[in-house]
């Protein structure tokens, strides 16, 4: 082993990854201005859109341009999680994880120009209730709105929470559930009071934020180390200076810059990273609510496809903003970063299996000069915000929607509007006492732990979804029989997973042979081809669907007339507003409503009238009232001008072209 280049210092005991170092008055300064600028922001989304509508509060009344709506997508996308795991990632196997990253390219844009106008065409608000249509009965509907809270709770918010935790705790030495608890505070203040169109604009500036601080600390990063040769030739030497002589235990990957790898021994292999990753990407891009949400946002198609455009070139920024420079961070701090000894790593970092999670905070808190680090906080709160904010705002859609809808099938506009607001605070609870079991059950790669569930839980879901979309002939039972199978199967090796974890470097493997020698990558694609075997074979043993889960709710009869579908739902609903009505019916614009004085002349008290305010809800006089039954809706357009059409398919072509080339230079 040649001689490390580390100063004796760091080989001493002193194993405190960051030196009780507080932030500098100036840094405070840009963490507090970021604060006021980000609830000025949400304030004055507020202000602006229309929040005491089911669709003004879910789907910010549809009158999204496409750069907040790309910005969006790219924010909640990007969470905390992302930066500390890509980074670590990067750290501790090289460039491989980017291969996530640039899946999403062309998953987002199957997106916008595939399941979109399926989407739009159904008039649907959740993911869920999209599947009660096209296959009908509420089974599927029910379990899979469980199944999206569940993954919800499980991969985004505890992952998003824990990475926000260890930079605040570890960077900024505070305590951590006052700053989560304060950071929760502040997102759920503009989600509960401003909906989806506050969580929008906000996500806007989140990603203006992100990319400036995140893109300031690469240069200086590669500034560093020499640039991308200088990492390349730097990378293979960074190797701790305590490790056992005769293992490969901290040696660096010898395949780190290749994204396509080994098919049978190595971390990604390259037929999983095909095949295996695209179907959770998948489900990820085209069917999460979260996702989904945004695009639906949008005023038309158009708008729509610019966004998922924006989102897709975006998406190339990862390997250079978070990956490389958390490989940067091993070759600058290999003792700390690359720990290969146990014991050494649970002192730096509590953790045995590994402490490449805390390569992206000590870059920040190593490289940046004073000022800027303010602003990389900044960055990492905002990615945490964001995130958070956005699976607040579609949980709540999700559960008010597809739950509380189900359970009181006559509740008012109103009783919604309170549901999804208090859901969001219920969430922002769960999320604070959630801390304390994430921080004790990580492994060394948080990144790769979001990835293995993710493969195990939403084959199942992007296959039924995909068959729903482009094949007539699936129904309701194969779609059920299916998922349930194919969940089961996901859900045994889920379990498995945690019974019997990865053993740490140089130990004995002793785990069964099905999860030693079957990557969760290749599980995945063994769960995607039984899902579909068993929505193919149910379907075609029993009777097809009925003409009116199919008008308008797959690729090829979403240009039918509305009328099958308009007059089953009416038909179906009795007398009452049908929900389409409920949520389509046209608003008056907010602004100075002569309910809320008549509500206060009542008597009814300040300070009442001030929070139903805050929550954008001064119209219950008008909003409990049940809608007359007007003339019927008119089809939502998938009309594209011409101009603008080919302007979107020309920037598609190049896009696909620059993630092929990318692709194929680094594989």
């Amino acid at each position: 082993m040649e001689p490390s280049s580390v100063p004796p210092a760091s080989v001493t005991p002193s194993w405190d990854v960051f030196p009780q170092q507080t932030l500098e008055p100036v840094d405070i300064a840009v963490l507090v201005l970021y604060f006021l600028f980000v609830l000025a922001v949400g304030l004055w989304s507020m202000w602006k859109t229309q929040r005491s509508t089911v669709k003004g509060y879910f789907l910010a009344g549809g009158q999204m341009v496409w750069w907040p709506v790309g910005a969006s997508l790219f924010a909640s996308n990007v969470g905390s999680g992302h930066f500390i795991g890509l980074a670590g990632s990067g750290a501790a196997s090289g460039i491989a994880a980017t291969a996530y990253e640039w899946n999403g390219m062309f998953c987002v844009l199957v997106l916008a120009w595939l399941f979109l106008p399926i989407y739009i065409a159904s008039g649907v608000t959740t993911m869920p209730e999209y599947l009660q249509r096209r296959f009908g009965g509420k089974r599927i509907q029910i379990f899979l709105a469980i199944l999206y809270l569940f993954i919800y709770i499980f991969t985004k918010i505890s992952v998003d929470m824990y990475a926000g935790a260890l930079f605040i705790q570890q960077a900024l030495h505070w305590d951590l559930y006052i700053a989560v608890a304060g950071l929760l505070a502040i997102t759920a203040v503009y989600t509960v009071s401003g909906g989806l169109a506050a969580v929008i604009y906000t996500d806007a500036l989140q990603t203006l934020i992100m990319l400036i601080g995140a893109v300031s600390l690469m240069v200086f990063s590669f500034i560093e180390v020499g640039g991308l040769e200088g990492l390349q030739a730097k990378y293979f030497g960074a190797i701790p200076s305590i490790r056992q002589e005769n293992s490969s235990c901290g040696l660096p990957r010898a395949d780190a810059f290749h994204i396509f790898r080994d098919p049978v021994s190595s971390d990604l292999p390259w037929p999983g990273v095909l095949v295996g990753m695209t179907i959770p990407s998948l489900w990820y891009w085209c069917t999460d609510q979260v996702i989904v949400q945004r695009s639906l946002a949008a005023k038309n198609l158009s708008h729509a496809k610019g966004g998922s455009l924006m989102t897709s070139y975006l998406k190339i920024l990862p390997l250079f903003m978070m990956v490389m420079p958390g490989m940067i961070s091993r070759v600058l701090f290999p003792d700390l970063v690359a720990c290969a000894d146990p014991e050494i790593c649970q002192k730096i970092c509590g953790n045995p299996s590994g402490c490449s999670d805390i390569a992206y905070p000590k870059l920040v808190l190593e490289l940046l000069p004073v000022g800027l680090r303010g602003l990389m906080m900044s960055v990492m709160i905002a990615a945490l915000m964001s995130s958070l904010t956005s699976i607040f705002n579609s949980s709540s859609t999700i559960f008010t929607m597809d739950l509380w809808k189900h359970l009181r099938p006559r509740c008012s506009e109103w009783e919604l509007m309170v549901v999804g607001r208090v859901f969001v605070l219920l969430l922002t609870v769960v999320s604070i006492l959630w801390i304390p079991l994430v921080q004790a059950g990580q492994g060394g790669q948080l990144f790769i732990y979001i990835q293995s569930i993710s493969s195990y839980l939403q084959p199942p879901v992007a296959v039924v979804f995909i068959l729903g979309c482009f094949w007539r002939r699936a129904n309701e039972k194969g779609a059920f029989w299916g998922l349930l199978l194919g969940l089961l199967l996901g859900g045994v090796r889920l379990v498995l997973d945690f019974i019997y974890p990865e053993p740490q470097c140089g130990q004995p493997d002793t785990r069964p042979g099905v999860v030693r020698h079957m990557h969760y990558l290749y599980f995945s694609m063994v769960l995607g081809a039984t899902t579909s075997l068993t929505v193919l074979l149910v379907s075609l043993a029993t009777e097809p669907p009925a003409p009116e889960q199919i008008s308008r709710l797959t690729w090829f009869t979403r240009g039918d007339a509305p009328a099958v579908q308009e007059a089953a739902a009416a038909a179906a609903a009795g007398p009452g507003p049908t929900k389409e009505q409920l949520e389509l019916s046209p608003t008056p614009e907010s602004g100075p409503d002569p309910s809320k004085g008549a509500a206060e002349a009542k008597g009814s008290s300040k300070l009442l009238s001030t929070v139903l305010w805050l929550c954008g809800m001064e119209r219950r006089q008008e909003g409990a009232e049940p809608l007359p039954r007007a003339e019927p809706l008119p089809a939502v357009s998938l009309e594209e001008e011409p101009l603008v059409k080919h302007i979107l398919n020309i920037n598609l072509l190049l896009c696909v072209c620059a993630g092929i080339f990318l692709w194929a230079y680094f594989a």
